[in-house]
């Protein structure tokens, strides 16, 4: 079976998301396709001879030592101007870029920087989407009328991004001239300090006030903090409000729950539809691997057992569940095996909580959340019931994190779950015990690796 050049791209992508910010991925990687994997080389086709020159000379060294890494055998990757784009319909899109090159910004047509495969066709519904799937069709249906603005929040990884490109798309296909703007909030800010720097702000808040249909924004909890520019994005929300256009925002968290965003910015966010989108359930994660062998032609490659064998072992993200399959395919490849759950097995090890014994016995043997609390607790020296208590001292606070950053990562348990399980504690703080720890993993090796320690003992145990 050999790889094709969508399998190839797909790879690498999945693994430049861990080397590169995310913003970073959405805005130059995304919208490129593959087109042809021959000979030592990956043509991969890009909207524009900038985006072409940008992403030669940023991005295709890394993706090439990746392709090492991940396929066992050197590959160039060469970006080129895919004509193709050049006869779809038009549409009139804002680049959102980095800081780098926000002085030269200005409208350009012909370009689509929308990842191509997400559209409403191909993304799942099940029980844990339904409800931001349906705000999504509506908005789409009558954009600028029904649910403005839509919210979105989630986990990474999860379809939010799907949803808020599938409106621009269904919105573009009904009419091509339609005007869309699509960047993360992290652009967003970095273009407010630059305009600042460069005296244009005139010209920036002109840019994204008028000439506007649809505001697509990715992460808004990164706007935490930031005074400025949330003053700049209150008034560009008002301005599209006012005119009724649609906004359409991500975030990893409600907005009630994300610290440092000013009152006014909460109301507005909340004006509209605020959806949540959680983790699949073991049908649904079927049901979305199914789709995604459906859309690369893979039915007859990837038996019915072996999907659902990965969709009961892999719970974190649809964005991991999808991996899986390209790895499961690559090393197919280069072992020259056919698919089957051994080979997943084999493949999948890393991903896999227990290779040995049937796929229900494995997804059995994941650890309780007493079981998670016990071993915190004895490795940081306090007691279960502490971490259970409401009280606060730091000796209990910082196990306590600990645990609920372990709970979340190993069990896939929802903030509710998790802040009844420590006591009855809200959303925020859970989320503020989970983004602490995560912080102090990066910051301090010791605890990152005291945190390792009752990682490796639970899956050890479980």
């Amino acid at each position: 079976m050999e790889l094709s050049a969508q399998q190839a791209w797909t790879s690498l992508l999945e693994a430049a998301r861990s080397e590169l910010p995310e913003p970073t991925v959405r805005t130059w990687l995304d919208p490129a396709e593959p087109v042809e994997l021959k000979e030592g080389q990956l043509l991969v086709g890009a909207p524009d001879q900038f985006a072409v020159e940008w992403n030669q000379s940023k991005h295709a060294p890394l993706l090439s030592r990746i392709a090492v890494e991940r396929f066992g055998t050197p590959l160039e990757i060469v970006f080129q101007v895919q004509e193709e784009r050049s006869q779809r319909p038009q549409m009139d899109f804002f680049v959102a870029t980095t800081s780098e090159d926000a002085s030269s910004k200005q409208r350009r047509h012909n370009t689509r920087p929308l990842n191509e495969r997400y559209h409403f066709r191909n993304f799942v519904v099940g029980k844990s989407n339904e409800l931001a799937g349906a705000a999504a069709h509506a908005v789409a249906e009558a954009p600028g009328k029904t649910y403005n603005p839509l919210f979105i929040y989630g986990q990474t990884g999860l379809g939010k991004t799907h949803l808020m490109q599938a409106v621009a798309h269904a919105v573009v296909e009904r009419d091509p001239n339609a005007r869309v703007v699509y960047m993360g909030a992290e652009q967003f800010i970095n273009e407010v300090i630059e305009s600042i720097h460069s005296r244009t702000m005139a010209e920036f808040r002109k840019r994204y006030r008028s000439d506007v249909d649809i505001f697509l924004v990715d992460d808004v909890h990164f706007l935490e903090g930031k005074e400025m520019t949330q003053e700049e994005f209150f008034h560009t929300f008002n301005a599209l409000h006012e005119a009724g256009k649609q906004i359409v925002l991500t975030s990893d968290r409600a907005p009630k729950e994300i610290p440092g965003l000013e009152r006014r910015l909460v109301s507005r966010f909340e004006w509209g539809m605020v959806a949540d989108i959680g983790q699949p359930d073991l049908e649904h994660r079927i049901a979305i691997l199914r789709k995604k062998a459906e859309q690369d032609h893979l039915e007859l490659t990837i038996p019915d057992d072996v999907l659902r064998f990965i969709a009961e072992h892999v719970r974190s993200s649809v964005r991991e569940l999808e991996g899986c399959i390209i790895k499961l395919l690559l090393f197919a490849s280069l072992k020259h095996r056919e698919v089957s759950i051994e080979l997943a097995r084999d493949a999948l090890a890393d991903k896999i909580r227990q290779i040995g014994g049937d796929a229900s016995a494995a997804a059995q043997s994941l650890p309780s959340v007493d079981r998670v609390q016990e071993v915190v607790a004895r490795r940081w020296g306090v007691t279960p019931e502490g971490l259970r208590s409401k009280a606060r001292t730091r000796t209990l606070t910082v196990p306590r994190q600990v645990a609920m950053f372990l709970a979340r990562e190993l069990l896939g348990m929802q903030l509710v779950e998790i802040g009844q399980a420590f006591g009855g504690r809200d959303h925020s703080t859970v989320i503020h015990s989970l983004d602490k720890v995560q912080k102090e993993m990066t910051r301090d090796r010791k605890f990152r690796d005291r945190v390792d320690l009752a990682r490796r003992e639970l899956a050890v145990t479980s």
